[in-house]
């Protein structure tokens, strides 16, 4: 299986998607956007911007969980990884988008949920 965006829509009628690695884990979500057409300008920044290194930003949460978001080129938060049992776990995943990021294909799921 290759790595895909699952585009979906929330029960709160907002749309957001996941960048899934081959193995189908999730290692990017968005935010939560009010129209389809803005969760794919998401997913074009995504490809655009995961494939830099610079864009992401290697954080840990306050409970020491190691975790990463990804930046557009203005800065703005475009996706976030889950927490990782270790740096060298969040370190795989940023490695794993800046793989994937560019390629991977569309799962439109939206009009289905």
């Amino acid at each position: 299986m290759a790595a895909k965006y699952v585009l979906n829509k929330a029960k709160n009628g907002k749309f957001f998607f996941n960048l899934q690695a081959s193995n189908g884990q999730p290692i990017l979500t968005s935010e939560m956007y009010d129209a389809v057409q803005n969760a794919l300008d998401g997913i074009a920044s995504v490809r655009k911007n995961g494939v830099v290194e610079t864009s992401f930003d290697k954080l840990v949460a306050k409970d020491g969980s190691p975790y990463f978001t990804l930046k557009a080129g203005n800065g703005h938060i475009v996706g976030r990884s889950e927490m990782y049992s270790s740096v060298a776990a969040r370190d795989n995943g940023v490695a794993s988008v800046m793989k994937n990021a560019a390629d991977a294909v569309l799962d439109d799921q939206s009009a289905a949920s």
